[in-house]
């Protein structure tokens, strides 16, 4: 594994770690939570991914996790991020954009990796990112009062030609290179 990868990486776990705190913020409400909770155990797994990847490296600077005290920073943020957008009554369409960043970084560190299974398991991921990206973005056209079609690239079917509809450079990493 090689430098750029361990930054890949780190992001990908704080990405994840963050989305998980703004999930388990959000998930407050007891009709609204079971995406909120299924979305913090998927960040979880994700953050694992990445942890367990990073541990497995022998450099002993590489093997080390996330500070307290970003945590309890990533946990201030997500509650004050929950309660302004409970506030304005938009928490589906909070959390469905930080989770399409989340998925973002899952395409970018998959699409980068050299390890198989490393990109075996984030294609796993993959698939349940873009599930419960299409029930939030359901969520989010409710709170908006829409219905229509999906409005995030985690959010689209998975045929054939959905998948390449629309597709830009930013939904498709490795092309940018």
């Amino acid at each position: 594994m090689i430098d750029a990868e361990v930054l890949r990486l780190r992001k990908l776990r704080d990405v994840a770690l963050r989305a998980r705190a703004l999930a388990k913020a959000l998930q407050s409400n007891p009709i609204d939570s079971a995406a909120f909770a299924e979305s913090a155990v998927i960040c979880w797994t994700i953050a694992r991914i990445a942890s367990g990847t990073l541990r497995a490296h022998p450099y002993l600077s590489y093997q080390k996790g996330p500070s307290a005290l970003r945590a309890a920073a990533d946990r201030a943020i997500a509650a004050l991020a929950a309660w302004i957008a409970r506030l304005q009554g938009r928490p589906h369409r909070v959390f469905a954009t930080e989770l399409q960043y989340v998925a973002r970084e899952v395409s970018d560190v998959r699409a980068l990796t050299w390890l198989p299974d490393l990109s075996d398991a984030l294609g796993r991921v993959q698939l349940q990112l873009r599930r419960l990206g299409a029930i939030l973005d359901a969520a989010a056209r409710s709170e908006l009062g829409m219905a229509a079609k999906p409005t995030h690239a985690v959010g689209r079917a998975e045929t054939p030609d959905a998948a390449t509809d629309g597709a830009t450079v930013s939904d498709w990493p490795y092309l940018a290179i």
